[in-house]
């Protein structure tokens, strides 16, 4: 990996490889046949200008520019995004789609008490902004409660959306992510919103967190089972960042 570190330190290198990513993106939407589904509620949130928190999955990073685009046309969108290099790759790459990104992530570490301030900005703004709640470093499809605390004080839905795509390849990461093929069928799917009621305590946060995170991971193996996909499970509690080959999903185990 002493090449992507190189490439890393560039700024030049930087900016070709997120115009080649968001290129790749744009290929793969335009040689593709995309649907979408269940997007009922977040077009008639977007026409009530009532805001809310997209939620997805690291791993399905991917195409969300495009599922959001699908669904509700050119009307801004945020997504959170971690600061660390890697971070700043993403956020670049997606800007080329007019996304704004925040800073940070929904974790208690360092950054996240700003980020949920920026979080609640946007969202008190009428602007509707995307988290992964397992990001930036995981457990892979395993959610922290911070999404659940931000929708609390925003006073907000949380939906969770995901996609899917009959050619792809998984790459051997912590989130196992998910790298959509040219000349596929594609699936964009949004799920039923989550309420979170403000006046929760710990117990019903904990609860509210267990419900985005079990709602999200169903939508999302859901949507693989669609397409004739095997499904990727949320990670294991002693699994370490890094799946052994074994461990990995069947079509993936000859890459």
């Amino acid at each position: 990996m002493r090449w992507y570190k190189r490439i890393l330190k560039s700024d030049q290198m930087r900016a070709s490889l997120c115009w080649l990513a968001a290129n790749y993106m744009r290929l793969v939407h335009a040689s593709g046949r995309w649907q979408v589904k269940g997007s009922d509620v977040p077009r008639q949130l977007i026409k009530d200008g009532k805001p809310f928190i997209v939620a997805f999955w690291h791993q399905r990073l991917l195409m969300m520019p495009y599922a959001w685009r699908s669904t509700v046309g050119d009307i801004p969108f945020r997504m959170l995004i971690s600061s660390h290099r890697d971070g700043q790759i993403i956020s670049r790459t997606i800007s080329h789609f007019d996304i704004e990104t925040i800073a940070g992530s929904t974790g208690k570490g360092k950054g996240g008490a700003a980020a949920l301030r920026a979080i609640l900005r946007t969202l008190k703004a009428g602007k509707t902004i995307g988290i992964t709640p397992d990001g930036p470093r995981g457990p892979r499809m395993r959610a922290t409660d911070g999404i659940v605390q931000a929708a609390r004080l925003a006073e907000v839905p949380i939906l969770p959306l995901t996609y899917s795509s009959s050619r792809r390849k998984i790459f051997n990461s912590w989130d196992l992510f998910v790298l959509g093929l040219p000349f596929s069928r594609g699936t964009f799917h949004w799920g039923e919103p989550v309420f979170v009621d403000r006046d929760l305590d710990d117990a019903g946060i904990e609860a509210k967190r267990l419900e985005v995170e079990t709602a999200l991971t169903q939508l999302t193996q859901d949507t693989d089972r669609s397409l004739g996909l095997p499904v990727i499970e949320p990670a294991g509690a002693d699994e370490g960042p890094k799946l052994k080959r074994s461990e990995r999903p069947p079509e993936d185990r000859k890459a």
